[in-house]
């Protein structure tokens, strides 16, 4: 079986209503579309799903199914993973789901 792609991952978890898409910010994750910014403690990680580049290792990425706790709220979180992961996308990686 193939491995899903990026594309099909966020399709995929967008059909299973993670309709929301949060990048990080010094304040915490922002929502793009109601503009509203969360400490990633305020999420729960439904799932994880890692990509793997196929001739470079360092090219990795990860899309993170996020529930938020206090309205339920669901959507997606994408990074870079590995070494190439920006400083303040790890921040956030680390607090999720505390």
């Amino acid at each position: 079986m193939a491995m899903e792609t990026v594309m099909e991952a966020l399709a995929r978890l967008n059909g299973s209503g993670y309709v929301d898409d949060y990048r990080a910010e010094a304040e915490g994750l922002r929502n793009r579309s109601t503009g509203a910014v969360a400490p990633p403690e305020a999420f729960e990680v439904d799932e994880i799903v890692r990509f793997e580049g196929d001739s470079d290792p360092s090219d990795e990425s990860a899309i993170f199914a996020l529930r938020s706790r206090a309205d339920r709220r669901r959507g997606t979180y994408t990074v870079a993973y590995g070494p190439m992961m920006d400083g303040l996308d790890a921040e956030m990686v680390r607090r999720l789901g505390r």
